[in-house]
């Protein structure tokens, strides 16, 4: 499914300089738990602020109070959970963010700065809500409230490694039975999914590397960028990349129930280039060619991967384990 982030905001050319009453609140209609940062620019200079988690299906106030400003911009990142960042890119303008929680009173130029970098924001114009300004993110699907919030558990139900394919915000058998089992298998109480800390939950679920499904764990101390092939109406489809931290588990999303995966993954240094142990790449795959490139990709053709201007890897061949789990342990 292709994602479109979408800022839906009508009207109020002028409502940020004139309704000083009015917060302005951003509200998920997303399938991602995500994270937003807020830019104001006025009279040519601009100020960045963040991060603002929003769970599906839920609205959060990014600014309060009088707005005096020209232009208001959101950027907004899906959790490291999803692997590879599902949102696009595009936008308006670049600005600055940190990884941490941040306030940029300059945040035009950020070249050098410890810890921070240039993201591509949207422009918004919130429109007026019987709740105040308000802007909203959305998909394609164009779910409401209460459907975001049940794509959002089907996506991390999947991650987790319980089939609920496919996601569509629809509470049908497949997904109470999934989420029942989640329940059951998690010593949670019945009425769990209502809980506001359901997400935490889930998310914990996923990252764990006791779980089932499939699991990259990074054992060494660097990061490792990893790619995943899946065989989709008889095809390879390869995406990547999915960044695991030292340390920790990363469960990638796999659709349906497959009874193998490709996997290629390799060390990356402070400066995001390979790394190397013996003049050799310091990375973890096998005998299988596919193609990948260096930037996020989705690909389904394998054949000639340089004269497509892409980069071949092998990829090792892993047999899931089904509930039981199967777990790819870097070293």
């Amino acid at each position: 499914m292709t994602i479109r982030l979408t800022i839906c905001a009508l009207v109020l050319t002028a409502a940020l300089a004139t309704a000083a009453r009015a917060d302005v609140q951003l509200c998920n209609r997303m399938s991602y738990v995500v994270e937003t940062a807020v830019g104001i620019e006025d009279k040519g200079a601009a100020a960045t602020r963040g991060w603002f988690r929003i769970d599906p299906g839920q609205c959060r106030v990014v600014i309060q109070g009088e707005v005096q400003a020209e232009s208001l911009y959101v950027h907004a990142r899906a959790l490291p959970v999803y692997g590879a960042s599902p949102l696009p890119q595009g936008g308006h303008a670049d600005l600055c963010v940190a990884n941490e929680n941040f306030i940029l009173a300059s945040a035009r130029a950020c070249g050098g700065r410890t810890g921070q970098k240039l993201a591509r924001f949207t422009a918004v114009k919130p429109s007026e809500t019987e709740k105040g300004l308000t802007a909203y993110l959305a998909e394609e699907a164009e779910y409401t409230d209460d459907q975001a919030r049940d794509a959002a558990i089907q996506r991390l139900l999947n991650i987790a490694g319980y089939d609920v394919s496919p996601i569509d915000g629809i509470r049908g058998s497949k997904t109470d039975a999934a989420l029942l089992q989640f329940i059951a298998d998690n010593k949670l109480t019945p009425t769990a999914a209502g809980r506001s800390d359901f997400f935490d939950v889930l998310i914990a679920a996923a990252q764990r590397p006791d779980g089932i499904g499939f699991a990259w764990c990074n054992e060494t101390a660097h990061v490792v960028m990893a790619a995943l092939g899946t065989e989709e109406n008889g095809a390879v489809v390869t995406r990547g990349w999915y960044r695991v931290e030292p340390g920790k588990c990363l469960r990638p999303e796999v659709r349906g129930q497959l009874r193998k995966l490709y996997s290629f993954a390799e060390a990356i240094g402070p400066n995001g280039q390979p790394l190397q142990r013996a003049e050799r790449r310091l990375a973890w795959g096998g005998e299988t060619i596919l193609c990948t490139r260096n930037v996020k990709f989705e690909l389904i053709e394998h054949k000639d991967c340089a004269a497509q201007g892409l980069t071949s890897a092998g990829f090792a061949t892993v047999e899931l384990g089904g509930r039981s789990g199967t777990k790819l342990r870097f070293k």
